[in-house]
């Protein structure tokens, strides 16, 4: 599908999760509308509040940074629904997250692990005091908005960005990066705490990451313009000209369904990706159009955080790097295949639903084993077949946390049950009244009666 695009006006820049506020999912406003009426009613749920409507925390509540918070609209958006109680610093998640339960690890590592393959991750930095993502810190990182080698993360989203690429494995985790032997360069554009980052920022990180030579650079960002800009747009064919391989997060603002472009995202040559749920549909926010190429898990996506710990957020800006780190397995395995072979691969042995792509999960989403089982190369374009469904996924139960979005969803079933129920006795409490006040008028109107005759 052809992405090419034309423009020059300038503009400021967004996450390829901004924040959509303003745009609640309807289950929310349900389970809003629900625990109104209960409360009204005089009941409320055990430890219960309305429940929160997507609304990330900034650093300043409870002392402590969420990735959820954007830090204006040149910055990141981070993740459409993060954790409020996502504290940097904090503690590591057990559970193995559902986006790698449904990947067999232990095949997938058998065939790679990134190993010799460097990803530049463009955004917000990469803290290095997280000691899960610190081994894969590569020197030689840089920011175009304060004076840090990148390794700074004020912000929080570059560090789970970098996290979901390549994590170290660690005790008491489940939670690793997809190819835990790759290497990040760290590029702040945005995100200083007085300072946030434009399209100019942005091109300028995409060519010095050209010329520190890495294999596939990662922006989980994209424009709040309708019209590309023509140097962003120029930084990204001289990266497509290196034989990088660009991924870019497709955009969060897909939940009232309308197909619109985003850049970086829809550049020719990025790969562009959307988010995936656990079902293999498209998560309800993923931005949907023509551009998309391929889709990748976005909900609840653990990754590391600032000062070390973990969280879960969803977007986007999580799914891109997921496909990113897979591109890195794939480049240390097939070493001698160009960017548009290995895009071609990732298409081609996605899973999805029809013979050929979408505008809501392009080709499919990624499957990780499949994309690197087999020798040969791909042609330069996929090819239209069967639908393709998932072959490497065993059947599991899932132990990792719901998402935000998913405790909403049943925070909506349990409130709307409850109602129902209430509704229920309240008619059936009335029902009773009313026939035992009846058979109480019966019993006595005999009696009465008897009373009247007999004066």
């Amino acid at each position: 599908m052809s992405k090419a695009v034309t423009g020059s006006n300038a503009e400021v820049l967004t996450s390829g999760a901004h924040e959509r506020d303003a745009q609640r999912p309807r289950s929310t406003r349900c389970a809003q509308r629900a625990f109104v009426l209960l409360a009204a009613l005089g009941l409320s749920a055990a430890g219960s509040a309305v429940p929160a409507a997507a609304a990330p925390m900034s650093p300043s509540q409870g002392g402590s940074s969420s990735s959820g918070h954007s830090p204006g609209r040149a910055g990141q958006d981070q993740g459409l629904n993060s954790s409020s109680e996502c504290k940097f610093g904090g503690k590591n998640i057990k559970s193995t997250p559902w986006s790698l339960q449904r990947v067999l690890l232990d095949e997938l590592w058998s065939k790679a692990t990134g190993k010799g393959v460097t990803v530049a991750v463009i955004d917000t930095g990469v803290d290095k005091g997280n000691s899960q993502i610190r081994p894969a810190l590569s020197p030689g990182g840089d920011d175009f908005v304060g004076k840090t080698n990148g390794t700074t993360d004020v912000n929080g989203h570059g560090t789970r960005v970098a996290g979901i690429i390549a994590a170290d494995k660690v005790p008491g985790s489940g939670f690793s990066g997809i190819a835990p032997g790759a290497k990040i360069l760290p590029l702040r554009y945005t995100g200083a705490e007085n300072k946030q980052g434009n399209s100019e920022t942005m091109s300028k990180a995409i060519r010095y990451a050209v010329s520190q030579g890495v294999d596939v650079i990662n922006i989980s960002s994209d424009t709040v313009a309708k019209k590309p800009n023509a140097g962003l747009e120029a930084a990204i064919d001289a990266a497509v000209a290196k034989d990088i391989l660009v991924v870019a997060a497709a955009g969060n603002d897909g939940a009232d369904g309308k197909l619109e472009n985003t850049y970086p995202a829809a550049y020719e040559g990025v790969l562009a990706v959307g988010a995936s749920d656990r079902n293999n549909e498209r998560a309800f926010f993923s931005q949907s159009g023509e551009f998309v190429d391929v889709a990748a898990p976005g909900v609840g996506m653990v990754s590391t955080v600032p000062k070390g710990g973990q969280c879960s957020a969803d977007g986007t800006s999580f799914s891109a790097p997921y496909v990113a780190g897979v591109a890195a397995l794939m480049y240390e395995r097939y070493p001698d295949w160009n960017a548009q072979q290995i895009t071609a691969r990732l298409q081609q042995t996605a899973n999805r639903p029809g013979a050929g792509p979408d505008p809501q999960l392009g080709w499919g989403v990624v499957d990780p084993v499949a994309a690197l089982s087999g020798d040969d190369k791909p042609q330069d374009r996929p090819r239209r077949d069967q639908a393709q469904q998932s072959r490497h996924v065993t059947p599991m139960s899932l132990t990792v946390g719901e998402s935000d979005t998913e405790r909403t969803q049943r925070l909506s079933v349990y409130v709307m049950a409850a109602g129902t129920v209430l509704t229920i006795l309240i008619g059936g409490t009335a029902v009773a009244a009313r026939d035992h006040r009846r058979k109480r008028s019966t019993a006595g109107s005999p009696a009465q009666t008897t009373t009247s005759t007999r004066q």
